[in-house]
């Protein structure tokens, strides 16, 4: 079928990027990522701004709505095409979608800011720093944008997944809401890189730098396949394997909390007493 075709050009067309990209190591990884990376955030950031300044009129009442059915999820009177639904499902969805948006608790953050030229604790309040920027700007941000545009009323349930780029095209018709899925376009082929250099740098960890090579290969047959399957599947896998990820690192936090803290005390009594 056409749509079927489309992916399958589609994962081709990435698998080609990707490589040309990762193949290079990490510091053509690096470079690539500073490239692309404020690019895609100006832009985002920006047309989220810019759609809640047209309709600033609407961001109280969609502030209230998100408090109000974070505690009546089974209420459907605004809900336009999705389904009610229980408060489980509430909370499993959104920590899915809170470790896809931020990585907290995954450990794999950790990989790139190790690769930095700066103190442990330094490093780790940029890491603080990111996860802000990530949940409490960008998805506010994000979320306020799909609510006053009224893309719930747009969107079927089955294209949930849809809603962020359909409150961009609602928002900002035009050429403008084609940039700004550009920007979502190079937000994942972002993602696509530094999620390769996490999982080379963990199999080296584990099987040795001979398998390198073999990892790079594997990560773009799952790029390929990850476009031509449905993106239900894809989601469900992904979020299978961040839940892997994050049992075995917060039990690993919970054993360094001691000496963590004992680096974050060091750090605010060196600089309290450099001031």
């Amino acid at each position: 079928s056409p749509e079927i075709t489309l992916r399958g050009v589609t994962g081709i067309i990435l698998v080609i990027l990707v490589a040309l990209v990762t193949l290079g190591g990490i510091n053509r990884i690096a470079q690539t990522a500073e490239k692309i990376v404020p690019i895609m955030a100006a832009f985002y950031l920006l047309g989220a701004l810019f759609i809640l300044l047209f309709n600033w009129d609407q961001v109280p009442g969609a502030i209230g709505s998100i408090f109000y059915y974070a505690f009546n999820p089974a209420d459907e009177t605004i809900m336009g095409n999705f389904e009610a639904v229980a408060v489980g499902n509430v909370v499993q969805f959104g920590v899915a979608r809170g470790l896809f948006s931020n990585e907290a608790g995954l450990g794999g953050a950790s990989i790139i800011h190790a690769q930095a030229q700066n103190t442990p604790a330094r490093q780790g309040m940029w890491g603080i720093w990111g996860v802000f920027i990530d949940t409490i700007v960008v998805c506010t941000m994000t979320s306020l944008s799909i609510l006053v545009t009224g893309s719930l009323g747009i969107v079927e349930t089955e294209n949930k997944n849809q809603l962020a780029s359909t409150a961009f095209e609602v928002g900002l018709p035009g050429p403008t809401g084609f940039i700004l899925t550009i920007a979502i376009a190079l937000f994942a082929f972002s993602s696509m890189l530094t999620w390769n250099f996490y999982g080379e740098k963990s199999w080296e960890y584990v099987f040795g730098p001979q398998v390198i090579t073999g990892y790079r290969i594997l990560f773009l047959v799952f790029v390929f396949l990850g476009a031509i399957f449905k993106l239900t599947i894809v989601w469900g896998i992904a979020t299978i394997f961040l839940y892997l990820m994050a049992v075995p690192n917060l039990i690993g936090l919970i054993f360094l909390a001691k000496p963590l803290v004992a680096e974050k005390n060091r750090y605010f009594s060196d600089a309290a007493r450099i001031e």
